[in-house]
């Protein structure tokens, strides 16, 4: 049999263009030779949906959509991910697959294992099916697990297992998915679906979302694991962070991975498609970044370059009396070597006349951090003034190891409308500047100098935070291994260094609370998937 995977990246709530992305590649599946077609979880709808789920009007868009489609597809079948609404269940929906063929809905399946743990929470919004379901496809007995149905091997998380249920019932079990982005974790998919086909007795195939979704990438990377007396491993790996549509021939020799992708490339990658497609689907126009001559501003203009195109990223200088002339020729090298538009715009008149006007009504001038931060917030207006005059919105330059301890600006140099290195360590936002993706385009005095806010006078990173090569180890245990804080005072900051940095992380969580949206790409970042009190008793 050969059957083909689309790969697709849909825009949620856009039944049009989704039903439009999927009827093309469809058509050239069918053309190429293919029995099957199958897209991946809810293509029809795009996932994640959230709380659209609770519009009635979202519920009769995909509903018309799906009849739409299942008119147009002809005699080879196609299994597309989409809603299926079912007033008999609470709540009154299901996450589905439908088989769909000569112009009609022939049958579907209730995803029966829904995830509630990171990023997901479909049980708010889905009701579980009760069944496997195998269907006769070409003579073949096809069977269908949507994601996390071959996510929980034994039933260790559900206490269900559809493999089990479906082991020896099925030729071939299709997989529906949409499988966020981490880095690393396409090692483990292939680990572990591997596993799956081999108590399957068949071949597995899993057809997984691409593109980005608000914080959530996904890097697509779909997979055919071959299966049965045949032996077990990978038969097809589809491409990594961009559409594709693959006709696999089950019966042809497997074409093995290319092997471990590199950490530091899958994440710009990640980076870069998050960008385009937080841009796209909201139909925004230029990025606005702050240029200050340092690694972050110079990493994300550089990423947003890859992602946009040069002619949609827009620099911009801000110096103040702290500013060094090095920092400004920084700047400029790099929107040159990026072929970027690049303005300056004084700040000093406006820090002069809001010192003033503080003094003015206050009796005395804001000094020290309070001095510090307003001059962050003063570019952080200018940028926001920019995006409103000219269209486009602002990117944040934060990275994680800062927005981790608060050191960074709220309303100032947080604020955006995303934040693309916001689950980036500093450490490994010097990498991606020194990998291909920066070689030959950021300049080198850039990734050399010490980091510095320059708010004040001689200022360094190091002033207030320790090292970034030491600190970022510890942050990484407390905030992605779950680490107790004396399960980390023997690391590379000590005792009284980790329990200060800890503090600090404690101490800033309203902050990120407010910070734009953070593209995610480790198994632990900020936003949707860390779900922290903001105001309780913790002690490190």
């Amino acid at each position: 049999m050969k059957v083909a995977l689309l790969q697709l990246d849909p825009t949620v709530g856009d039944f049009t263009g989704n039903r439009g992305r999927i009827e093309s590649a469809y058509r050239r599946a069918v053309e190429a030779g293919a029995d099957l077609v199958v897209t991946a979880e809810l293509a029809l709808c795009g996932y994640p949906p959230l709380d659209l789920l609770r519009r009635p009007a979202f519920i009769e868009g995909q509903e018309r959509s799906l009849t739409d489609l299942a008119g147009s597809i002809g005699e080879t079948p196609l299994v597309v991910g989409a809603l299926r609404a079912d007033p008999t269940a609470h709540p009154g929906l299901r996450n589905s697959a439908f088989l769909l063929g000569g112009g009609a809905i022939r049958g579907f399946h209730d995803k029966r294992l829904l995830p509630t743990y990171d990023v997901f929470d479909e049980a708010r919004y889905f009701a579980p099916g009760s069944t496997s379901t195998v269907w006769e496809i070409a003579g073949e007995r096809v069977g269908v697990a949507i994601c996390e149905e071959i996510w929980d091997p034994g039933g260790q998380r559900y206490g269900i297992d559809p493999i089990a249920d479906l082991g020896g019932r099925v030729d071939l079990l299709l997989a529906p998915s949409a499988s966020p982005f981490h880095a690393g974790k396409q090692a483990r998919r292939i680990e572990l679906f591997t596993r799956q086909a081999e108590r399957l007795g068949a071949p597995l195939l899993v057809t997984n979302q691409v593109g980005a979704n608000d914080d959530i990438v996904f890097d697509g990377g779909s997979l055919v694991l071959s299966g049965g007396p045949m032996g077990v491993g990978v038969h097809t790996e589809l491409s990594r962070f961009r559409e594709e549509v693959a006709v696999v021939d089950l019966r042809a020799v497997p074409s093995p991975p290319e092997g471990e992708p590199n950490r530091i490339e899958e994440i710009a990658s990640a980076v870069v498609l998050g960008i385009e497609g937080y841009f796209r689907k909201s139909r925004l126009g230029s990025a606005w970044v702050g240029l200050s001559g340092g690694i972050d501003s110079a990493v994300v203009a550089t990423l947003a370059v890859d992602a946009l195109g040069a002619d949609r990223v827009r620099g911009v200088a801000m110096p103040s009396r702290y500013s060094s002339g090095e920092s400004l020729e920084e700047a400029g090298a790099l929107a040159a070597a990026l072929g970027i538009d690049f303005q300056v715009i004084e700040i000093e008149g406006a820090h002069a006349a809001l010192r003033e006007g503080i003094e003015a009504g206050t009796g005395e001038p804001p000094s020290g951090l309070a001095d510090e931060n307003l001059q962050a917030r003063i570019r952080g207006t200018i940028l926001m003034a920019l995006s409103n005059q000219h269209g486009g919105a602002v990117l944040a330059t934060g990275n994680k190891s800062e927005y981790a301890v608060g050191y960074s600006t709220l309303y100032g140099d947080m604020c955006g409308a995303l934040a693309p290195i916001g689950d980036v360590w500093k450490t490994e936002v010097y990498e991606i500047a020194r990998s291909a993706r920066g070689r030959g385009r950021i300049p080198p005095r850039t990734i050399e100098r010490a980091p510095t806010a320059e708010l004040r006078p001689d200022q360094l990173d190091t002033d207030s935070l320790p090292d970034y090569g030491r600190l970022d180890p510890v942050l990484r245990g407390y905030l992605e291994g779950e680490s107790a804080a004396a399960d980390l005072r023997g690391g590379p900051l000590g005792e009284t260094e980790t329990v200060a940095a800890i503090r600090r992380v404690i101490g800033s969580e309203y902050k990120r609370f407010q910070a734009p949206p953070i593209l995610r790409v480790s198994p632990r970042a900020f936003g949707r998937g860390r779900r922290v009190p903001l105001a309780r008793h913790l002690e490190p």
